[in-house]
């Protein structure tokens, strides 16, 4: 039965929008420093330079879907999936993590950073979550819910919280055997702490939930369908709740007055985080864009990576252009425009793989043993990079569509030259 929700969230619609740059939904957001990171179904990491809107570095390490991410002292990043291991990245990530924190018999769910920076609290459908210290590497392991722990977050005053299949949330003094803060009777699917030690809680029921230190609970509808992401402001002012419905919601915690719905994402939105000023909203979902939206507002500004669209060359395809954008955000055109999250694509066709100099190819890239043809690059749009590249960082695209790969081959043709 856990699994039925993922199996149903990865038919997404056939016709889905070009921009993006994950090959699937993207399933968690997180800000570290100034950059933002986005990881998803595609097992991949993105970080972005989240105003220039282009990646800096694509990640393809984990075995599985990556389904929590979490911010690391000085800018790097924690990763966590399908695979049970926790990923720790440093501020420019490479091929390979600093270190992995393993322990997980089952998928990481979601994954926390404590208020000093000292620890990691990951929680598990294996049943427990853990607290990492950092420094040495050692968890601590807390049992005690009935089923999946599906979300974990600190409280100001460093206690770990956590919410889980069993609809119960909990907290769980150092020291101590956890405490039952909180029952619904529902299944519980992500938590965010508030300044003042509230837990916000979504659940299937489609109900937002204020949880205070003492248990009291208040309660809103924020949704008809289950709700799978919440985010808070620094300051607290502000609460957004995502929902598989495709609906976003901007809530007023204090109040629990709704501020704004933010219009246009039309499919399950399974992330969202704040800036760190708290005047932009970042979501995630199975369009699998990652959307920038004015937090005092509620109006959008725009998916990352549409800023790439450029003027189309004579002679190039407009429809390749157009195909071309799930690209764009990773590979610059021309040797001028230089290596990105990916190398360049100057005379692409011709070239042997991983022969672009100043870039820093996964293993399986540099062996070179692949020269890019149309064929070959039409085999690695239609098998996938992860079967054509074993090992690749490029996130997992492929193209179905037998006019839209011709497009991309024409476009690529005459731009690359």
């Amino acid at each position: 039965m856990r699994f039925l929700l993922l199996l149903l969230l990865l038919i997404t619609p056939a016709a889905q929008a070009q921009e993006a740059v994950h090959g699937g939904p993207v399933r968690v957001l997180a800000v570290s420093g100034g950059a933002l990171a986005s990881a998803g179904f595609d097992q991949s990491m993105i970080v972005w330079d989240p105003e220039a809107g282009r990646a800096r570095a694509v990640v393809r390490w984990h075995a599985g879907a990556v389904n929590a991410l979490a911010p690391l002292p000085g800018g790097g990043f924690a990763s966590a999936g399908e695979d049970g291991r926790i990923a720790l990245w440093p501020v420019r990530p490479g091929a390979q993590p600093e270190r992995i924190l393993e322990g997980h018999t089952e998928p990481v769910a979601a994954l926390a950073l404590s208020p000093d920076g000292r620890f990691l609290a990951s929680a598990a459908w294996d049943g427990t979550a853990r607290v990492w210290d950092l420094a040495t590497g050692a968890a601590r392991v807390l049992e005690g819910h009935q089923g999946n722990v599906n979300a974990v977050a600190f409280r100001p005053d460093g206690i770990v919280a956590t919410a889980g299949f069993d609809g119960t949330v909990r907290t769980w003094p150092e020291g101590e055997p956890g405490l039952v803060l909180a029952e619904f009777g529902f299944p519980q699917n992500t938590l965010a702490a508030l300044p003042d030690g509230t837990l916000a809680v979504g659940g299937v029921d489609g109900m937002l939930r204020l949880v205070a230190p003492d248990g009291g609970v208040r309660e809103v509808r924020a949704g008809a369908r289950p709700l799978v992401a919440l985010a808070g402001t620094a300051d607290g002012g502000l609460l957004a709740a995502a929902s598989l419905g495709g609906s976003v919601t901007l809530w007023e915690p204090a109040t629990l007055r709704l501020r704004h719905t933010l219009e246009g994402p039309g499919l399950p939105v399974w992330s969202a985080v704040f800036a760190p000023d708290g005047k932009s909203l970042w979501t995630g979902g199975t369009d699998r864009r990652v959307r920038r939206w004015d937090a005092a507002t509620g109006r959008p500004i725009g998916p990352l990576g549409a800023e790439a669209e450029q003027a189309i060359p004579e002679g190039a395809s407009p429809h390749g252009a157009r195909v071309f954008r799930a690209c764009a955000a990773c590979h610059s055109l021309t040797a001028e425009g230089g290596n990105m999250a990916g190398p360049h694509l100057h005379n692409l066709f011709g070239r042997r793989m991983g022969s672009v100099a100043g870039y820093e190819y996964s293993d399986r890239l540099a062996r070179g043993d692949i020269v890019w043809t149309r064929e070959s690059v039409a085999d690695l749009f239609t098998r996938g990079p992860d079967v054509v590249t074993p090992g690749t960082k490029m996130p997992i695209q492929r193209v179905g569509n037998e006019a839209d790969l011709r497009a991309l081959l024409d476009f690529l043709e005459v731009v690359t030259r």
